[in-house]
């Protein structure tokens, strides 16, 4: 059995790197009490996978974290349990119980929603862009990679963009091994369009996103 659990990353973590985020939750677990699955070998550790690695500065209300327990375990026990491990800036939203046949959360991520906040006097005329980006079918530009920098075409990484209130943007960007881009790229696109340096950025994560038996994007946690 695994427990899939969705949990929130608040501001005052936000500067919390994926690892000591990783290397938290493997003391956290030792404190829930729950049958927690460990790995075999000299350096033995609770089995445990996330969705999607945070970005180092972002918040989020979606991540998934997946806990292979060796045991059966109910619902409401092993969100509480959960909950009570886990500091307030880590609230627990959800969990949910699946077999061991479940595909890992990160096999299932395709994309992303986040809302994007932009400061500074340059935050209009980047917003501005928006319905230019969206109309253009090709956006050129380089991308690092592990083998190096690689021209890529940004426009069909964004599925969805659209303003929010006062300097705030909603977006939804494929995220897939092969296919992904980050907001601050996308923000820096649209700086490019509008002729001026890209404004500071905060981003929060709003859901990790798989596809349906339709083919349709779905919350994670509902797959």
């Amino acid at each position: 059995m695994r427990a899939l659990i969705r949990f929130g990353k608040q501001p005052r973590l936000r500067f919390i790197s994926h690892l000591d985020l990783q290397r938290f939750f493997q003391r956290a677990v030792n404190r829930t009490g729950l049958p927690v699955a460990w790995s075999q070998g000299f350096n033995p550790h609770p089995v445990m996978s996330f969705g999607s690695a945070l970005a180092l500065g972002w918040t989020s209300e979606y991540e998934v974290i997946d806990i292979k327990l060796s045991a059966p375990m109910g619902r409401k026990r092993t969100e509480d349990a959960v909950r009570a491990a886990l500091p307030e800036d880590l609230p627990v939203y959800e969990v949910r119980m699946v077999d061991d046949k479940h595909a890992a959360p990160m096999a299932l991520v395709r994309m992303s929603d986040y809302v994007v906040r932009l400061e500074g006097e340059n935050a209009p005329a980047v917003l501005e862009q928006i319905p230019v980006f969206l109309q253009m079918e090709v956006v050129t530009t380089v991308k690092k990679t592990k083998s190096g920098e690689k021209e890529i075409n940004a426009r069909p990484l964004v599925v969805e963009m659209e303003p929010l209130e006062e300097g705030c943007f909603k977006t939804r960007l494929m995220l897939t091994e092969s296919q992904s881009i980050k907001p601050e790229m996308l923000v820096g696109l649209l700086a490019d369009l509008a002729g001026v340096e890209a404004p500071r950025t905060h981003v929060h994560r709003l859901a990790l996103l798989g596809l349906g038996p339709q083919g349709d994007p779905l919350p994670l946690m509902t797959l």
